[in-house]
């Protein structure tokens, strides 16, 4: 399978299904919850160590990490909402997953989320994830590389000591593009009681499907982009108790009572193999994932609409109206 384009303001937005690597991790929050003041400055804690920073008086805050989950020190966009430094309210939180082949930067510099997301009382995080498939990976060659430990284990926990969060299952919503929308589905089931609203903007929902086709494309890029050779799920044989813990299709049962949204593209550019690939495997795995929860009487938003695979501002719109009516609201 290809991998997503190299990510600048100008790139083309049609992305690969690959792209935010995560990692698995023992998901428990540990420490206690300090409120931060308006005007404090992030400290380190959870396994982080903040390496480079830009705290400003804007929305958008950057951090870099140095941190034993990974070798290499990814980093994370804050977007925070208006008001945020001179209000004293706690607000709802976004985890927005990239995907493939991308950095933390994505959703900044190509969608503008800015934008998007002005006057929305929510705090928008963005980490970096590589091409590991938000997963702990079988085996690397690269050193670690387990985004799912430094996901959930460490910066969830790190974001709500040091911002004005409602740290708790109604205070929190993940969603994500093409591997992110993966990574969404896969943190939601495995971690219950984190997120009340899941969303997945063309994100494979069936591993399994057409003999394991989202398996082997994740094995074939994360060693290619992030692992050295290494795989997330392990080659030739796989780790099948990994696969089925991470395949949405064998966690119907977990998203019982969240909200979620779903999101696909019914037409890719039929001479661009690119388009074609991803967007007409997310589509057919979307609409698997949708048929097993209508069995099992789960409700869930889905979309449908023309073209391929790239990230709709204007769903995302619409996602981000429902997720708020789903969390806790500021105060």
């Amino acid at each position: 399978m290809p991998h997503d384009r190299n990510i600048s303001p100008t790139v083309s937005r049609r992305r690969l299904l690959t792209g935010a690597a995560a990692v698995a991790a023992t998901g428990a929050l540990v420490g206690a919850f300090t409120a931060p003041s308006a005007a404090s400055a992030a400290v380190n804690g959870y396994g982080l160590r903040i390496v480079d920073r830009n705290e400003n008086g804007g929305r958008l805050q950057y951090y870099r990490f140095a941190t034993d989950a990974i070798e290499w020190d990814p980093a994370v966009n804050v977007l925070l909402p208006d008001g945020y430094h001179t209000s004293r309210k706690r607000y709802p939180v976004l985890y927005l997953l990239h995907g493939g082949n991308a950095d933390f930067r994505t959703f900044h510099l190509q969608d503008n989320i800015i934008n998007l997301t002005a006057g929305r009382e929510i705090i928008v995080v963005m980490p970096d994830a590589s091409t590991g498939w938000y997963s702990n990976p079988v085996s690397t060659n690269s050193g670690p590389r387990n985004w799912e430990t430094f996901h959930i284990a460490q910066l969830l926990p790190w974001i709500e000591a040091n911002f004005r969060t409602f740290p708790e299952y109604n205070g929190r919503a993940v969603a994500g593009f093409s591997m992110g929308g993966f990574g969404a589905l896969k943190y939601t089931a495995k971690y219950y009681g984190h997120f009340c609203s899941v969303s997945s903007h063309s994100g494979p929902a069936s591993l399994r499907r057409d003999f394991g086709l989202v398996v082997h494309w994740a094995n074939i890029t994360s060693a290619a982009l992030d692992l050295g050779g290494g795989t997330v799920y392990g080659a030739p044989l796989w780790d099948e108790a990994r696969v089925s813990a991470d395949n949405p299709m064998e966690r119907i049962e977990s998203y019982r009572n969240k909200r979620i949204f779903l999101a696909a593209g019914t037409s890719p550019d039929p001479v661009n193999w690119f388009d074609s690939v991803n967007e007409g495997q997310v589509l057919a795995g979307q609409r698997e994932f949708r048929g097993a929860l209508s069995r099992a009487g789960i409700p869930h938003e889905w979309r449908e609409v023309p073209g391929g695979h790239y990230f709709r501002h204007e769903l995302f719109v619409q996602d981000l109206a429902g997720m708020l009516g789903r969390l806790r609201r500021a105060g």
